[in-house]
């Protein structure tokens, strides 16, 4: 026991020597807590990063064959747009200062520095961790929303419009809801619960994916003449299962990295518990329908199942109790499952069902505050007040709607503007031709599975023609 004890000091003094050094025990355990805390935001950090490996796998597995490559690899490009653009001025307009409750108005091309950080940034000074992993973990949420607004222009949006929409999605629209919610805007005032973003991130991006998917109109060959759908399976479900695995693994750094914080009464396990508990009802519930509705257990429902409860048990998951995660996560499965289904009939073609997993159970999951939010956790995170059931009356539920509301139509109503006057002047979708032949060969020259697919082989590079 000596030896592993010496062990362990010895090798928490090599990763952490400022508190190894420290001058009085106060301060060891001062430099002690902000260092375990900036090690625990950064592998937050990473874990909702590698998300987008998720989404990646997820969406390529999702559709065809054809597309694959195309799907897979603008993950990259929009993840790379995304940092860019919120390092520039997406974070300063998310949690910059300047006592606007509208839109933060400092922290612009963020440097990382501690005064910065003290002047520009006062709605993240509840934690001591450095400015720049903070920056990091709130960059990987940005760049999750946006990876799930890609979801309504799978298979049909054209190239250039990555890179135009991405910029002004991680710019315009989804700072200034995180900051009425994270950082100090007017729904933060009024004690809306949105732990980790099913509003902020999921219902952003969601809405956004719908006004593309409404825009974009459906794939060709999705629907008859009399309106009846076609099915479009994706390619290839062992993508998909693994991807959805990614991403249930990513979420312990989305829900539980949102305390910030590592030390204490280690309250990001309970959160983990939470999480992790209204995930497996989700798809276990998302299945059991699919096999009464269909008479056979439907795979892709089973993984929407998971994500839609992951999304809703995302807003909730530091004030309820485990027994409500478990509703919470199985009602997500099974209101994703219907909806993904009327979407479909009602000539919406969402192809990865984004609006379905991430809007309509991002909606649920904020209004699940409103109801089973208890005293002791509301009071233990500071936001707001008990639930409905346990005797908080209607005012949190009522926040959560308003809260709902308000981000639902900002992202719907700007997102018409922006990518309307896009498809006026510069056009969303490619051409009848490129959209049958694939965005891999019509966009990249080349196909993700170029053995698998039949066809002329493409043209020496020397002799590509680039269209826009």
């Amino acid at each position: 026991m000596i030896r592993k004890a010496a062990f362990s000091l010895g090798f928490f003094s090599l990763l952490f020597p400022a508190c190894a050094l420290a001058a009085d025990g106060e301060a060891t355990g001062t430099q002690l807590q902000a260092a375990v805390d900036s090690v625990w935001v950064m592998l937050a950090a990473i874990l909702v990063i590698f998300m987008q490996a998720g989404f990646a796998l997820l969406e390529a597995g999702s559709t065809r064959m054809k597309n694959a490559g195309h799907v897979a690899g603008k993950t990259i490009l929009t993840f790379g747009l995304c940092a860019l653009a919120f390092w520039a001025a997406g974070f300063g307009f998310a949690f910059g200062g300047g006592g606007n409750p509208f839109i933060g108005l400092a922290g612009f091309f963020m440097d990382g520095s501690e005064e910065q950080a003290k002047t520009a940034f006062e709605s993240l000074s509840f934690s001591d961790v450095p400015i720049a992993v903070k920056f990091l973990f709130q960059l990987a949420f940005a760049g999750v929303s946006l990876a799930i607004a890609w979801g309504g222009f799978a298979e049909r949006g054209k190239l250039p419009v990555y890179f135009v929409f991405g910029i002004l999605f991680t710019v315009i629209i989804y700072p200034i809801v995180a900051h009425w919610v994270w950082g100090g805007g007017w729904l933060a005032a009024i004690g809306m619960q949105d732990f980790a973003g099913s509003t902020v991130v999921h219902l952003q991006g969601a809405t956004a994916a719908l006004v593309a998917t409404l825009l974009l109109k459906p794939r060709i060959g999705k629907y008859n003449k009399d309106g009846s759908p076609n099915m479009i399976p994706g390619h290839n479900q062992v993508l998909s299962v693994l991807g959805v695995m990614i991403l249930w693994i990513g979420w312990f750094g989305f829900n539980s990295g949102s305390t910030m914080s590592a030390m204490g009464d280690g309250f990001f396990g309970y959160i983990a518990l939470t999480t992790n508990l209204a995930a497996a009802a989700g798809g276990v519930a998302a299945f059991i329908v699919s096999w009464i509705v269909f008479g056979k257990g439907e795979i892709p429902g089973m993984l929407n199942g998971v994500l839609a409860a992951l999304v809703a048990i995302t807003a909730s998951c530091a004030f309820v109790d485990p027994w409500a995660a478990v509703v919470i996560g199985a009602l997500a499965g099974i209101l994703t499952f219907f909806t993904a289904q009327w979407f479909e009939k009602a000539g919406v073609d969402d192809p990865v069902y984004a609006f379905s997993v991430h809007g309509i159970a991002g909606i649920w999951g904020t209004l699940s505050t409103g109801l089973f939010a208890t005293p002791e956790l509301a009071e233990k995170v500071g936001v707001g007040g008990p639930g409905l059931l346990y005797g908080g009356g209607f005012h949190q539920l009522g926040v959560q709607a308003l809260g709902v509301a308000g981000a639902f139509l900002f992202v719907l109503v700007l997102s018409f503007v922006i990518l309307g006057i896009m498809k006026i002047t510069m056009g969303l979708r490619v051409t009848e031709e490129e959209e049958i032949i694939g965005l891999d060969l019509s966009e990249h020259g080349v196909y993700g599975y170029p053995e698998a697919m039949a066809g002329p082989e493409p043209a020496p590079r020397s002799e590509r023609t680039v269209t826009v």
